[in-house]
C-alpha cells in the first residue's frame, strides 16, 4: 500500500507536492517513446549536423573564443568601475556578434534551432489542447470548486 503525501488545500481537495508525484509507469513509458520519436526527427538530425559544423567552423570558433575573452574583460573592468572601457568593450563583442551572425553556416544553425523548438512547442501545444477537451487545465492556479445553488 503506497502512503499519499498530499495535503487537504483550502477548498478541501487533495494538493499534492510536483516531488511526491508519481507518474504512471504507462505514461512514462509513452514520453519517452515521444521523447525518442523527436530525438530521431528531420529536424533534430539537421541541429546536429548544423551543430558539428560549428564546432569543426575555425573562424566560427575564433569568434566565439574572442567574444569569451571580451566578456571576461567586461567583468574585470565592472570590478574597476571604468564604465568607458565595459561600454568600449560591449561594442566590440556586438561587432563580434554581427560578425558571427553573417556567417551562413551560423544562420543554418540558428534556423534549425528554432525548427525544434518550434516541434517541441507543437508537441506541448496538442498535448495541453488535448487534455483540455477533457478537462478544464488552468495555468498554475487553485480555482475554488463552483457553489452549486446559489
Amino acid at each position: 500500500m503506497t502512503e499519499e503525501k498530499g495535503r487537504v488545500n483550502k477548498y478541501g481537495m487533495m494538493s499534492y507536492d510536483t516531488r511526491d508525484l508519481i507518474v504512471r509507469d504507462d505514461i512514462m513509458a509513452k514520453a519517452k517513446e515521444l521523447a525518442s520519436l523527436i530525438s530521431t526527427s528531420e529536424e533534430v538530425k539537421q541541429f546536429q549536423q548544423a551543430e558539428e559544423k560549428i564546432r569543426n567552423h575555425e573562424r566560427v570558433q575564433g569568434l566565439i573564443a574572442q567574444m569569451k575573452k571580451k566578456q571576461k574583460e567586461i567583468v574585470a573592468f565592472e570590478s574597476f568601475g571604468n564604465k568607458a572601457m565595459v561600454t568600449k568593450i560591449e561594442d566590440e563583442i556586438n561587432d563580434l556578434q554581427d560578425e558571427i551572425d553573417s556567417i551562413p553556416l551560423v544562420t543554418e544553425f540558428q534556423q534549425s534551432q528554432t525548427d525544434i523548438n518550434y516541434l517541441l512547442q507543437l508537441v506541448v501545444s496538442v498535448i495541453r489542447d488535448t487534455v483540455s477537451e477533457k478537462i478544464n487545465v488552468e495555468a498554475g492556479s487553485e480555482a475554488p470548486p463552483s457553489k452549486c445553488g446559489e
